[in-house]
């Protein structure tokens, strides 16, 4: 079971992240994939603000993590920069992924073998114009099923 939706722009996209924001609990982890500057971060402040952090969200590109303090924390990942995945060995990834916070991860692809068994996997396309885009939602495990069905 996925879902599929289609966003004409940034706002859309950030407003969908809200939604599902809303939806996800400690323990949960988002993988997000898709090519450089299709909206990965601006879903990601939309996740933010709907686990109702106002922190600023940028990219943590050159920092690997960023952690958002709210009821529930946000560790932001942005894996692009990374040689191998055992980089994250260095900063403790099991104490975020396994821990009371909720984990965005960008590029998952490169951390292969450190995804847990159980995740939400966002890809995100260009559409037909520049502000477009298409969002795919797949949940590998029930957790994560459930979360989809609130979705729709």
């Amino acid at each position: 079971m996925k879902i599929k939706i289609a966003t004409k722009n940034a706002k859309e996209t950030e407003n969908l992240g809200v939604k599902l924001g809303k939806l996800l609990k400690k323990g949960d982890i988002v993988l997000l994939s898709g090519n450089l500057g299709t909206g990965k971060t601006v879903l990601t402040k939309g996740i933010a603000k709907g686990m109702g952090i106002l922190d600023y969200v940028t990219s943590p590109t050159f920092m690997i993590v960023n952690e958002h303090m709210g009821n529930t924390p946000l560790y932001h990942f942005d894996v692009y920069r990374i040689e191998d995945y055992t980089e994250l060995y260095d900063i403790g990834y099991e104490e975020y992924f396994y821990g009371n916070g909720v984990c965005v991860i960008e590029w998952p692809e490169k951390i292969k073998p450190l995804i847990p068994k159980e995740y939400l996997y966002v890809h995100i396309d260009s559409g037909s114009t520049d502000d477009e885009r298409v969002i795919e939602i797949a949940p590998c495990g029930k957790k994560y099923e459930d979360i989809l069905k609130e979705m729709k």
